[in-house]
């Protein structure tokens, strides 16, 4: 996989940066510092003056590349889903059953991440502990449905499409693909914020993974469907 991946390019939204940060080493830098700082210290802590401080810069040198710092959260998230696509085509493109195509999905998609060595300024571990804890407020703002239109969160969109259409070659008769696609993507990311911070309210722990559940409750799901 990670050969596989070396040399690719994840393109971003250009309506998300006033200047591409994988252009310059400083840009590299902001992305870099910026993934560990808000997941130090979490993303309404963070600002561009303490990243400007961090790595040495003016704030207004990183206003060069970003308007604000929720347009870099969005950045940063859809790199991560781009990132989480790749793995997904890689990994299933060659698998012609469509059960087996489906579980392997599910694995990528909820499996824990370990670091990706062909992206070496960007720790991918830490951005998953991101999307887990920071994500969903990249769109529960006023501004959601304007940002869709300019295409903010496509990468997300098209990562669930993928997802829908694997569903609906298991079934063809199942009536709610997209949501159980969407289902698998934002629960996913639920159980492990659920197991790191209320293990009370989930079923998930050391030996019951998010992975084992999704699976279980996407193949009880379609074949009782089928059954039915």
């Amino acid at each position: 996989m990670d050969r596989l991946l070396q040399g690719v390019q994840i393109k971003i939204n250009e309506k998300l940066y006033l200047k591409d940060p994988e252009s310059s080493d400083l840009g590299k830098k902001i992305i870099e510092t910026s993934i560990q700082m808000i997941n130090e210290m979490g993303f309404e802590n963070f600002t561009f003056k303490k990243l400007g401080l961090q790595i040495g810069s003016n704030e207004s040198s990183i206003y060069r590349y970003f308007e604000n710092k929720h347009k870099l959260l969005i950045y940063l998230t859809s790199w991560y889903w781009g990132w989480m696509e790749y793995q997904l085509v890689f990994a299933t493109n060659s698998i012609k059953n469509s059960k087996e195509k489906l579980l392997k999905a599910i694995l990528i998609m909820t499996r824990e991440i370990k670091e990706d060595s062909a992206f070496s300024h960007i720790n991918e571990v830490a951005l998953n502990t991101i999307v887990i804890n920071e994500y969903s407020k990249s769109y529960l703002t006023k501004e959601v449905d304007a940002e869709n239109r300019e295409g903010y969160f496509v990468i997300y969109k098209r990562l669930i499409g993928r997802l829908r259409d694997m569903i609906k070659e298991v079934n063809t008769t199942y009536q709610y693909p997209s949501s159980l696609a969407s289902t698998i993507l934002e629960n996913g990311l639920h159980q492990y914020f659920l197991k790191e911070h209320f293990p009370s309210l989930t079923d998930c722990n050391e030996q019951v993974s998010p992975t084992q559940y999704l699976t279980h409750l996407v193949f009880n799901t379609l074949n009782q469907d089928l059954h039915e």
